[in-house]
């Protein structure tokens, strides 16, 4: 098969689908790799790389398009990449196509085939191939935080750890999952006052176990969340339905008693976010203030660090990939499925439920097309 990697056009978005080593599983395999030229520049991984494990170098993403057979990529395609997109071409990429009917309606024209690397599921259960994103996506929504409580961003001036004698700043998190864990680790290690919320009561045994009177368990009622909220410095939001939107879990009137200079990090904005008051941001322009709050909704945040996250990635997508290549979508997907559980959008329908459902369209089960 002919794989394809074309550069990410998204606003400083620095990733890039295939790094050399994934190249090389590829070519030894005997299959052919395009790299558009200068796809991992940013992150020093330059072209004579690639082109030592394997990779015909391809000047522009419009021919990377027009001879792939599978084009793998890490965020979703942009327009202009949309237009491009061929019937029967795999697409292998992050989609959330759930908040973005735009993007599913220009996928559905297409006719190709496109697996979202975030609805593909785990043996164990849980989504490994999210979940490298959410562990990088989790300890920065504590960085992003901490810098934004200090005033010159427009917060409170509060230090996240405190010093002696003075209180450290209130963290909330909201989920207990990937996301939520690896936030209570950074914020418990710069000394923070952390609160976790969740419904799984389980999974908030675990982290009682794990982490002790170092944290707080709270069940997430609904008045629970909102004394909480109401009192926090820094909430993080990092829930997630697989698939589908984001649950607006913090209201707008929630937002508007909270104190003035506190900051919201949604870590769930690339599934619609989970705050009302929420909207995509960008690194560029990563915040904006609602009612005297500040809201940190970068929808890539994983790019701002994007040699170690592409390094995280590639080792999560690989082996799916490799079997797509190797074995054509159908039949790969009709021997794991998990891997099945990762088509969204196949010839021209929807194929995940829970997209389906959010976004009036019919829902046509992986199965029939396989």
């Amino acid at each position: 098969m002919r794989i394809g990697c074309p550069k990410e056009i998204k606003n400083h978005e620095y990733r890039v689908g295939l790094t050399p080593a994934s190249v090389r599983e590829f070519t030894t395999r005997g299959h052919e790799v395009l790299v558009q030229s200068g796809a991992g520049a940013a992150i020093g991984l330059h072209d004579e790389h690639y082109a030592a494990a394997g990779a015909t170098l391809v000047r522009d993403a419009a021919d990377i398009f027009a001879r792939a057979d599978m084009v793998v990529k890490v965020k979703e395609p942009q327009p202009q990449e949309c237009a491009m997109l061929r019937e029967g071409q795999i697409l292998y990429t992050y989609l959330h196509l759930a908040p973005d009917p735009e993007q599913t309606a220009a996928l559905v024209r297409s006719g190709a085939v496109c697996v979202a690397y975030e609805t593909i599921t785990g043996p164990s259960g849980g989504l490994p191939l999210l979940a490298p994103m959410s562990e990088v996506a989790g300890r920065m929504s504590v960085q992003a935080g901490a810098a934004h409580l200090e005033l010159s961003k427009g917060g409170m001036g509060v230090l996240l750890g405190g010093v002696p004698g003075v209180e450290p700043a209130h963290v909330l998190i909201i989920g207990a999952g990937v996301v939520g864990t690896h936030a209570l680790q950074m914020a418990i290690g710069l000394g923070a006052r952390v609160t976790v919320l969740d419904k799984n009561v389980d999974r908030l045994r675990q982290l009682d176990l794990v982490f002790g009177n170092r944290i707080k368990t709270l069940y997430s009622s609904a008045q629970a969340l909102e004394e909480k909220v109401l009192e926090s410095d820094l909430v993080i939001g990092g829930v997630l339905v697989p698939g589908a939107a984001a649950p607006k879990l913090v209201t707008r009137p929630m937002v508007r008693c909270m104190k003035k200079g506190a900051v919201l990090v949604d870590v769930a904005i690339d599934q619609g976010g989970c705050f009302e008051t929420s909207k995509a941001t960008t690194h560029a322009e990563p915040t904006y203030v609602v009612d005297g709050v500040v809201h940190y909704c970068v929808a890539n945040m994983p790019g701002a660090v994007a040699r170690t996250s592409t390094f995280a990635l590639n080792n999560a997508t690989i082996g799916h990939g490799l079997a797509l290549a190797t074995k054509g979508w159908k039949q790969a997907m009709k021997e794991d499925p998990h891997l099945k559980a990762g088509l969204n959008v196949a010839a021209g329908k929807v194929t995940y439920q829970a997209v389906a459902r959010d976004l009036g369209y019919d829902y046509v089960a992986a199965d029939s097309l396989l």
